[in-house]
């Protein structure tokens, strides 16, 4: 199965604000911090604002590992809802059972 440029576009994200994420952590806690010197927390805040786009947690979206689908994502299974439905069926989801009552 050949990957979707939407899921290569996710996964690159990840590992950007991975490997930031040390060093947002430390600048947003200097801007932040009103006991520092303000020229201390300008540099900070210029520092957090040159970080890349992509390093930014809010650039990551779920989305399903089978289809690329970034709608009705289970996180447990990283799976859209069709495809959950589809593996749940085939049995393919441990414990995964379909309800009848």
């Amino acid at each position: 199965m050949r990957m979707r440029s939407r899921v290569l576009r996710d996964i690159k994200a990840r590992e950007a604000v991975v490997s930031q994420e040390l060093k947002r952590t430390v600048w947003r806690y200097l801007s932040r911090n009103t006991a520092m010197d303000p020229r201390v927390r300008m540099q900070a805040q210029l520092a957090l604002s040159r970080t890349p786009r992509e390093a930014s947690p809010s650039a990551i979206k779920n989305r399903c590992i089978a289809t690329g689908r970034g709608r009705g994502i289970f996180n447990q299974w990283k799976l859209c809802r069709f495809q959950f439905r589809l593996r749940a069926l085939n049995g393919d989801l441990p414990g995964v059972d379909k309800a009848s009552w």
